[in-house]
């Protein structure tokens, strides 16, 4: 069984406690606040903070000096680091496997979204959970992403990380057309519409793009000028109709919140009012469950393809298949993870 396999594996907090080193946090900002809040729990001492050397400057962060990546390995010869934020940009990835080559390096999972961090004991609570999805998924590679994805959440080693997939394998495995009804909830500013019509050669029935951010809806309107039979909706996609607020910030750092900037709240079935939709892609920082709530009637009546994030919460890689396999028992489920670190960006894609 899956479960007995993770059960073995070492959690990324006793891996550093049992180094015996010094713990230095690699990244400032939300996500060390977050990392410090997973020391205190996990009963890891921090020894300091360092960033890289072009992002050294002379500050304080909670106490501690901010030190360059260079300054510290000149004067502290063994030390473990914990890295507090994630990147798709090669050249950062390869500075944290080189990191990873001279020291004990582990990536620890936080929430992308809320405060409910990730835990081996939790995960291993939710056994029944973790062996339905493992059977649920449909070809031997989701199988390999799911264990990778758990083994790495467990661990924090990036070994797990080092197969990843491309876009187009995740749009060949849509097996999309240029027939399709398409929602694109979580539009920003209008790129996924973009590489939806360059994988259909620019054909489709119909796009529905749903964006709550309003610098970003100005921006999908401009993409998206010309498009005939395109409707851009200015709202944040959840369970139902009503007034949803946003956090104070811009771009993919704007979160919903109890406070804050007022914005309409729309479901993908009131949207629709009954009407047919073939492809769904759901990109919506941490309402994914709400979001797909919201859409049950369309995905009973019409088992659209789905394509959705499962990283924004720590068990939306267990919540989310399940959800999509109760709504339509038909469904057939894959996981996909690009190249990212931490394991961001992992996706499951639903089709019949």
């Amino acid at each position: 069984m899956l479960t007995d396999k993770l059960k073995e594996l070492p959690f990324w907090a006793d891996r550093l406690k049992e180094s015996g080193l010094p713990v230095y946090i690699y990244g400032m900002g939300d996500g060390c606040e977050k990392l410090l809040s997973a020391f205190e729990k996990h009963g890891v001492t921090c020894s300091g903070i360092f960033v890289s050397d072009d992002f050294k400057r002379d500050k304080v962060f909670r106490g501690f000096r901010l030190q360059g990546m260079t300054e510290l390995e000149q004067s502290v010869d063994e030390f473990a680091a914990a890295c507090a934020f994630g990147t798709s940009l090669p050249e950062v990835m390869a500075r944290i496997d080189g990191l990873a080559q001279r020291h004990l390096l582990v990536f620890p999972e936080t929430a992308v979204v809320g405060e409910v961090f990730f835990d081996k004991d939790t995960l291993l609570d939710r056994a029944g959970d973790t062996e339905k999805v493992y059977s649920l998924l449909s070809d031997d590679r989701s199988r390999q992403v799911f264990e990778d994805v758990l083994s790495f959440r467990i661990t924090g080693d990036l070994g797990y990380l080092k197969e990843y997939d491309e876009p187009e394998d995740i749009y060949a495995l849509l097996e999309l057309n240029g027939d399709e009804i398409y929602a694109d909830l979580g539009a920003y500013t209008g790129d996924t519409v973009e590489s939806f019509l360059a994988y259909t050669g620019g054909k489709y029935r119909r796009i529905y793009a749903v964006e709550p951010g309003k610098k970003n809806f100005e921006k999908c309107q401009k993409r998206c000028e010309g498009l005939g039979n395109c409707e851009l909706i200015n709202a944040a996609v959840s369970d139902c109709d009503g007034t949803a607020f946003f956090t104070k910030g811009s771009g993919r750092q704007q979160m919903l919140s109890d406070s804050g900037i007022p914005v309409e709240k729309r479901s993908l079935d009131s949207i629709l009012a009954g009407r047919e939709c073939s492809f769904i892609k759901y990109d919506v920082e941490g309402e994914d469950i709400p979001a797909l709530l919201g859409s049950r009637e369309t995905i009973v009546h019409y088992s659209p393809k789905i394509r959705t994030g499962i990283y924004h919460r720590p068990y939306d890689i267990l919540d989310i298949p399940l959800l999509l396999h109760e709504m339509q028992p038909d469904y057939r489920l894959y996981m996909r993870r690009a190249r990212y670190y931490p394991a961001w960006d992992t996706e499951a894609v639903a089709k019949v």
